[in-house]
């Protein structure tokens, strides 16, 4: 594996995260919200991740075989509404309550979300430290030869 496959390897992980980091706070920006409906209620929003599969071309056969587990990569598969019930809460004050009195509140846990901003922030960190030591050695093998 070269240091420039490494490089991308790394750049694929801190876009990963960096969208599990936006989906986060979107998550937790919208704990509080109100809705006078289950079909208008948000609800939280988690990525999937898929590993980007390093490819074989065998020209004899004109085929591609994927290479056991060996990975090439992440990408963000998709990104899905949690199934989690959501928060009803009986309130008839409330100006966003329904005709029977019920507000709707969003499925978000922020206590989970802040330990998936944590981990998703460390993880983008641990790629920056991979991209930035793949720089250092590609830059120290290019001053060999002086």
């Amino acid at each position: 594996m070269s240091l420039s496959n490494v490089i991308n390897i790394a750049g694929t992980g801190m876009n990963a995260q960096s969208i599990r980091l936006n989906t986060t706070a979107s998550n937790i920006a919208n704990a509080q919200t109100v809705s006078s409906s289950i079909d208008e209620t948000y609800r939280a929003r988690k990525p999937v991740f898929q590993l980007l599969q390093k490819q074989y071309n065998d020209s004899r056969f004109g085929e591609s075989f994927n290479i056991g587990d060996v990975g090439n990569g992440v990408k963000v598969a998709a990104i899905i509404e949690k199934d989690d019930p959501l928060d009803i809460r009986y309130d008839p004050t409330h100006p966003m309550a329904d005709a029977e009195g019920y507000v709707f509140y969003p499925n978000v846990n922020v206590v989970e979300e802040m330990a998936d901003m944590i981990s998703s922030q460390r993880s983008f960190t641990v790629n920056v430290e991979i991209f930035n030591t793949a720089k250092a050695m590609l830059q120290k093998t290019l001053t060999m030869g002086r």
